[in-house]
Order: structure tokens, then C-alpha cells, then sequence
């Protein structure tokens, strides 16, 4: 199953750009044996357009079939391992591509949030663009190293 970021704006060369290239780098790693994969990032750049053009930029890359995942303060925190059979069951159930949507400063427009298949948030604090990329590509990666009994995640 392929699994898409698909976020508003440009990341530029810099800490968090590394970040989210080297948790992309071990998912793709750890996902290939499992049917999880590749992770690519998708950027739109609607600079000064606003929520509605972000939103629609986002949209149009959405196929009928693909699973939507907003990345937005309303959504609901999962645990890491709910996290990880989610996106087994999803794989398992036939599902080919699942887009983890990540919106610009004024979020996502209501429609976009209603096509959603679900919604997540990191938490109640606020958290800048550049760093949500790199907790979503991280959280797939611990994902799929949850789902071949990786040791990098240590449950309790």
C-alpha cells in the first residue's frame, strides 16, 4: 500500500527537511517486507491563496479509493499501536494508496475534513508545519516497525 504526505508549502534544506527524508528512508526500509509502501511526500504550494486553494490543491490529488487521514487539532490521538493496525487493516483490506493530509496555517476546509476517512491530532499543542511531516513520517515508521516486532518500538 503506498502512503502519501501530502502537505501545504515548500520544505526547505534544513534540520526538519532531514528529519522527515530519514524517517521516510527507514519506513520505506522496514515497510517493503510487509506490503507498506514506498512513503513519499507531496507538497502544494498555494502561497497567499488561503484555506479554500489549499484545500483544493489537496483534494485534487485524492483518487476515489484512497484512504484520507487529516492531520488536524480536532482529530482524535491514537495510540502508536492503534496507529499501526490501522494501517495494517487498511493494507490488508485491499486498500492501495492512504494520504495523510496536512494543511496550511487556517487548516483544512470543512468538505476536505468530511471526505476524511479519519482524524488525527498529535496532541493539544499547537505544532509548526515542518515538524507535523516529521512526527507523521516517524509515526509510519514506527507503524510499520510495530508490525514486524522492530525493536525500536519498546511498548509497555
Amino acid at each position: 500500500m503506498k502512503l502519501i504526505i501530502g502537505a501545504v508549502g515548500r520544505i526547505k534544506p534544513g534540520p526538519e527537511a532531514t528529519l522527515v527524508d530519514d524517517y521516510v528512508k527507514r519506513f520505506d526500509g522496514a515497510g517493503r517486507g510487509i506490503g507498506l509502501g514506498p512513503l513519499t511526500v507531496e507538497e502544494v504550494d498555494a502561497r497567499g491563496k488561503g484555506q479554500a486553494e489549499e484545500s483544493a490543491l489537496l483534494s485534487g490529488r485524492i483518487a476515489p479509493e484512497d484512504r484520507v487521514v487529516i492531520l488536524d487539532e480536532r482529530g482524535k490521538s491514537l495510540p502508536s499501536e492503534a496507529f499501526s493496525k490501522l494501517i495494517c487493516d487498511w493494507r490488508d483490506d485491499g486498500v492501495r494508496c492512504a494520504r495523510f493530509l496536512i494543511g496550511g496555517a487556517d487548516g483544512h476546509m470543512p468538505a476536505l475534513r468530511e471526505r476524511a476517512d479519519l482524524m488525527i491530532s498529535f496532541g493539544k499543542a499547537t505544532w509548526p508545519h515542518l515538524m507535523v511531516r516529521a512526527m507523521v513520517a516517524e509515526q509510519l515508521y514506527r507503524a510499520a516497525a510495530i508490525a514486524t516486532n522492530h525493536p525500536y518500538h519498546r511498548g509497555n
